[in-house]
């Protein structure tokens, strides 16, 4: 791997928070619209074997983080759920061994219908699993048949059961905008989940993302752009009537139970990332270095045994840090305040202040002497609202 070269990047005053990311890359069956990095697991896995290798890709890493506290974990995919208790077990304990993990950490796990075993999921909140997000999508059985998901409503309806049991603090994912989906469905599969009682619920519009199956073979009735945007305003209505803050672009939470993780994502903290295709995002005296492992599995496990995952690391430009910190930052709907952009980036606010004029008096953002927040219309087209912070160098 090419080595970097770091130049002074002085500006940084004090480190962010430290997060950690687990890579879990297998999944039962390829969903026709994932462009996550998951991988069918049609000849299984050796789930002990790649928590071995995920301690080892940590202690390799950790002299970047050292003597950092890590404030959340979250075990993404893939499908983590399909792991045994042994692993998970064995994961936990050595993360705890090998970094300092805040006291009251959110450990979160992502978890899918047709994986869940109501004494699994009772170990693995005994092992320290305090989070669950499942990832349901749809309770309409013929949505979840457009979508080629391995479960059907019953199953989801079960799933959300053994995981609120379990677990005080649980997210729902859901989809709208799918295939021949009217507003009345949208809506009922939105009734449904919020009627378990989650704590936490993430709206995704459906996209057709390159790379997919989707993207080579594009289902039929998608809905226009005027349905869709009805969709997202009748189901951002309801969730207001439901008593849930609308706090960030798709995610959606009961008071105090914001995804911690994510919220450290969004805040343009810093977060280290561990398992097949895991990013990272670190920061220090030199600047912030961004790194990715590599994806494949068995490449990833070829490269750590050879000493090190990482495929690409880089240190982000100067002129590429306003960009990076607005594509964060201005997903969130309270906004942030103007001293967190010198703290996070070491930049002062001369750097992004004729785009903040440009981006108010296109009327994409509020502002005060303290404050920016993104406004409706900012929310609603918020890439027109980053294209103002892009750099041509």
């Amino acid at each position: 791997m090419t080595q970097v070269v770091f130049t002074p990047h002085t500006g940084l005053t004090q480190l962010p928070p430290l997060s950690l990311y687990v890579h879990f890359p297998w999944c039962v069956r390829k969903c026709p619209y994932c462009d996550f990095n998951s991988h069918e697991a049609r000849a299984g896995f050796d789930d002990l074997a790649y928590v071995a290798a995920l301690l080892r890709d940590l202690e390799l890493a950790l002299p970047a983080v050292w003597g950092r506290a890590v404030h959340t974990v979250f075990i993404g995919g893939g499908t983590p759920s399909l792991m045994s208790p042994a692993a998970m077990e064995m994961l936990l304990d050595g993360i705890r061994a090998r970094v300092r993990l805040a006291p009251a950490a959110e450990i979160t796990m992502e978890a899918n219908p047709g994986t869940f075993e109501a004494e699994k999921f009772k170990a693995f909140r005994a092992a320290g699993v305090n989070r669950l997000s499942v990832g349901i999508q749809s309770f309409d059985d013929e949505a979840l048949r457009r979508l080629g998901r391995i479960h059907d409503s019953r199953q989801a309806h079960v799933a959300l059961d053994i995981a609120l049991h379990h677990f005080d603090n649980v997210n729902l994912d859901l989809m709208y905008a799918l295939p021949q989906q009217t507003l009345a469905l949208a809506l009922d599969d939105l009734s449904q989940g919020l009627a378990h009682g989650v704590t936490h619920l993430s709206a995704y519009h459906l996209t057709i993302e390159p790379n997919t199956l989707f993207s080579r073979y594009e289902p039929a009735g998608l809905p226009d752009e005027d349905r869709a945007a009805d969709m997202q305003e009748a189901l951002e209505a309801r969730l207001a009537e439901a008593g849930f803050m609308h706090y960030e672009t798709s995610a959606f939470a009961r008071p105090e139970r914001q995804c911690q993780h994510n919220l450290n994502y969004w805040r343009f903290g810093d977060y280290l990332g561990i398992g097949a295709g895991a990013h990272a995002k670190i920061s220090s005296a030199e600047g912030i270095v961004r790194e990715m492992r590599h994806k494949q599995p068995t490449a990833y496990l070829q490269a750590l045994a050879a000493g090190d995952a990482v495929q690409t690391r880089q240190r982000v430009a100067r002129s590429a840090l306003p960009f990076e910190f607005m594509m964060n930052l201005l997903r969130l709907t309270e906004g942030f305040e103007l001293a967190l952009f010198a703290e996070r980036t070491g930049l002062s606010l001369a750097a992004i202040q004729r785009e903040l004029a440009q981006a108010e008096s296109r009327g994409l953002i509020e502002r005060s002497p303290t404050h920016v927040r993104p406004t409706l219309h900012g929310q609603r087209f918020l890439n027109d609202l980053l294209t103002l912070f892009l750099k041509d160098d």
